[in-house]
C-alpha cells in the first residue's frame, strides 16, 4: 500500500512537471505565432525566398502542438495516477510512447539536417541582398522589419553596411540605417558606417539559431527523460491496480 502511494505521487510528479514543460513550450509558440517583427517576418518578405525557409513559419505552430499534447499528456496522466483507473493508465503509456517515438525521429532529423542551416543561410545570401537594394527605404513594411531585427540583433545588413549600397534609403538621403554605425551616431553616413565595423545579421542570426537549438534540445531531452519516467511508473502502477 505505501509502495502504490510512492508510485502514485511520482506520477503525480512526473506528469506534472510533463504538463508545466508543455505549457513553457505552448507559450513559446503562441509568442513566436503572434511576433510579427521577428526575423519570420522579414524572410517572408524576401524575393524568391527557398521553400525550406518559408517552412520556418510554421515552426511557432508547431511548437503549439507539441506543448498542447504535452499539457493534455500531463493531465491525463495525472488523473490516471489519483483515480486509478487501467484504461487511463494504458491509454496514457501508449500515446506517451508514440509521442515519445515522433520525439526521437524528429531529433534525429534535426541533429541530421542542423550542419545544412548555416549553408542554407549563406546560399540564401544573393536574395536577401537583392531585397535590401530593392525595397529598403522604399517598401514600409520591409523596411520597418529590417530596422526592428537590427536593432534587436545589433547587427546591420546580411553581410554590413555594403548590402545597403544602391537602395532607396541611401539613394534618397546619402545616410546608411542608424543600427550601421556606433550606437551613440544619430546620423549614420558612409564614413561613419565603416569606422563603424558593424557585423552583419548573417552570423547574428547563426549564432541565435545555434543558441536557441542548445536551449530547445535541453528542454527535449529533460521532457524525454520524464517520459521514460512517467511510462515506467504508470506502467508500474497499472499493473499494481487491483492489488
Amino acid at each position: 500500500m505505501c509502495c502504490k502511494g510512492f508510485l502514485k505521487i511520482m506520477m503525480f510528479i512526473f506528469n506534472g512537471l510533463i504538463f508545466l514543460a508543455g505549457g513553457a513550450i505552448l507559450g513559446v509558440g503562441i509568442w513566436v505565432a503572434v511576433d510579427s517583427s521577428s526575423l519570420l517576418g522579414v524572410l517572408n518578405e524576401i524575393q524568391d525566398a527557398p521553400p525550406e525557409l518559408a517552412q520556418l513559419a510554421n515552426v511557432g505552430y508547431l511548437l503549439i502542438a507539441v506543448g498542447a499534447v504535452l499539457a493534455i499528456m500531463g493531465f491525463l496522466g495525472c488523473c490516471g495516477a489519483i483515480t486509478e483507473s487501467k484504461c487511463m493508465l494504458l491509454t496514457f503509456f501508449i500515446i506517451v510512447l508514440i509521442i515519445f517515438i515522433a520525439e526521437v525521429a524528429g531529433a534525429v532529423v534535426v541533429l541530421v539536417f542542423q550542419p545544412l542551416a548555416e549553408d542554407l543561410l549563406q546560399n540564401f545570401n544573393n536574395q536577401f541582398v537583392k531585397s535590401i537594394k530593392d525595397k529598403y527605404g522604399e517598401d514600409s513594411s520591409f523596411t520597418a522589419l529590417m530596422n526592428e531585427t537590427m536593432s534587436q540583433l545589433k547587427c546591420c545588413g546580411f553581410n554590413n553596411y555594403t548590402d545597403f549600397e544602391g537602395s532607396p534609403f541611401v539613394v534618397n538621403t546619402l545616410r546608411y540605417p542608424v543600427s550601421c554605425c556606433s550606437e551613440d551616431s544619430r546620423l549614420c553616413d558612409q564614413s561613419q558606417a565603416e569606422d563603424g565595423h558593424v557585423s552583419g545579421c548573417f552570423n547574428a542570426i547563426v549564432k541565435l539559431v545555434e543558441d536557441n537549438a542548445i536551449v530547445l534540445g535541453g528542454v527535449g531531452l529533460g521532457i524525454a527523460a520524464l517520459e521514460i519516467a512517467a511510462m515506467v511508473v504508470s506502467m508500474v502502477l497499472y499493473n499494481n491496480v487491483g492489488k
